[in-house]
């Protein structure tokens, strides 16, 4: 954890378990379950679910929910697979709801 001293982050709003670096934030016009989202290029100290297939407003995806790596708590999802052509720079990539974290060392 030495490392992330002094970066700007984003942590667990449940347990404030780091879980994103602000550099690796790809767009904020996300929407996820709750309102605003972003989309990240990594994440870390989380847990990945299952897979399914689920229609959300841009088609069809596998997606497989986060969890908190330390509390459990629902954060967001990572795209699996996208199905339509447009959308495949989704794929790996990881979907956080604002509502769900918290900003550090601003």
């Amino acid at each position: 954890m030495a490392e992330l001293v002094g970066l700007r982050l984003y942590s667990c709003s449940n347990c404030r378990n780091y879980v994103c670096l602000h550099d690796d934030i790809i767009s904020k016009a996300f929407q996820g379950r709750n309102g605003r989202a972003f989309l990240f290029s990594h994440a870390m100290n989380i847990v990945v679910g299952p897979k399914e297939d689920r229609q959300l407003m841009t088609g069809l995806h596998t997606v497989a929910d986060i969890y908190c790596g330390d509390c459990g708590e629902v954060l967001g999802w990572k795209y699996e697979k996208a199905y339509e052509e447009m959308q495949k720079y989704k794929e790996g990539k990881f979907i956080l709801e604002k509502l769900k974290i918290n900003k550090e060392n601003w």
